[in-house]
């Protein structure tokens, strides 16, 4: 049952990365360095609650939303964001893997695939409706997506079993998303 909640806290840790990447570690690393929930301190993956690395997202963050506000090139910024969420992902579902006494390497696999998961589908959300405000409305879609991430990260460390069914509306949001624009497509050829 342990290895169960292990991988739950993980994986919905990594989704959360996946969404935005940095209130899910800054989270969980706050969360860890007062043994609340969680802990990497017995295991290899001790960095992930040490307060050079959370200073180090803390900043990185900061820098971000600079980027953001100041008009950057959204697309390349969107996909660094990505990456970074990726790979924030794969430490926080090893880390929890490791956390609970387990080979620690497959949550770098699955914590990675959960993150894009909840890249690409949040992602693509927050770019359709973006496509559909106006600027200063649309500003505000990323505060949701901040909040968002940090509520599933809330979620995957205190009830790890609720984690998978984040898992499971993040497959939802992203077939539905898919769907809606194939539809799109298809209504656009009809008119021809």
């Amino acid at each position: 049952m342990s290895l169960a909640l292990d991988i739950g806290q993980g994986a919905g840790l990594a989704s959360a990365s996946g969404v935005r990447p940095f209130l899910p570690p800054l989270l969980a690393g706050a969360l860890a360095r007062g043994d609340i929930a969680i802990d990497f301190e017995s295991s290899d993956w001790r960095f992930l609650e040490s307060p050079g690395f959370l200073l180090v997202i803390l900043l990185a963050a900061v820098l971000s939303y600079g980027a953001e506000r100041s008009g950057l090139d959204r697309r390349a910024l969107r996909f660094g964001l990505a990456g970074l969420g990726v790979a924030l992902g794969a430490m926080l579902f090893a880390g929890s893997l490791a956390e609970g006494g387990t080979v620690s390497w497959p949550g770098l696999v699955g914590g990675a695939a959960a993150a894009a998961l909840g890249f690409a589908a949040v992602g693509g959300l927050l770019e359709r409706v973006r496509a559909r405000l106006e600027e200063g409305a649309a500003g505000l879609l990323n505060a949701y997506a901040d909040a968002a991430a940090l509520v599933l990260a809330a979620i995957a460390i205190f009830a790890p079993p609720v984690a998978f069914l984040g898992l499971i509306a993040l497959v939802v949001l992203l077939v539905r998303g898919r769907r809606e624009g194939e539809r799109k497509y298809a209504g656009l050829r009809i008119l021809r």
